[in-house]
C-alpha cells in the first residue's frame, strides 16, 4: 500500500506540474522563410505563446480582443505602437493593449528579429486586423 501511495503521488506530481522547458535563444526557424516565421510553443484557453522571427517588418495591425506581450530574444528593430516609434532590442519587453495599432517598420542587421509573443486569451490568428495606409498626394 505504501508503494502504491508513493507511486500515485509521483504520478500526480508529474501530471500536474509537468512543464515544457525550452531554450528560446537556441530555437531556429525550421525552413528558410521570406519575411516572417511563426512557431507556436504553447497554448491553453487563456493564452497562446509564439516565437516569431522577422527579417524586414510587420505591417501595421491590431488585435480587437487580445492583449499581446512581446519579449525580444535577439535582434534590433524599429517598432510603432499607437503614435509612438521606438527601437526595440534584446531583453526589451512591451505590452500591446487590445485595439492598439502596432508594426515593425525596420529590422537592423543581417539576422532576423526574434521575439516571444504571448497573446491572451487563446489566439487562433483570426484577430489580426491589418490597417490599410492610404497615402494622398
Amino acid at each position: 500500500m505504501k508503494i502504491f501511495l508513493v507511486f500515485s503521488l509521483f504520478l500526480l506530481n508529474s501530471i500536474c506540474f509537468s512543464q515544457d522547458l525550452r531554450s528560446l535563444k537556441k530555437m531556429k526557424p525550421a525552413d528558410d522563410f521570406e519575411n516572417i516565421h511563426v512557431e507556436k510553443i504553447s497554448e491553453d484557453s487563456l493564452q497562446s505563446a509564439f516565437v516569431i522571427w522577422v527579417k524586414s517588418g510587420v505591417k501595421q495591425h491590431f488585435h480587437a480582443e487580445h492583449t499581446e506581450n512581446i519579449y525580444v530574444i535577439s535582434g534590433k528593430a524599429t517598432m510603432t505602437l499607437a503614435d509612438s516609434t521606438f527601437t526595440i532590442r534584446k531583453g526589451d519587453h512591451l505590452t500591446i493593449p487590445k485595439g492598439t495599432p502596432h508594426s515593425v517598420t525596420e529590422v537592423f542587421g543581417r539576422k532576423p528579429l526574434q521575439v516571444l509573443s504571448i497573446q491572451s486569451p487563446l489566439f487562433d490568428g483570426s484577430d489580426r486586423i491589418f490597417i490599410e495606409i492610404n497615402h494622398k498626394l
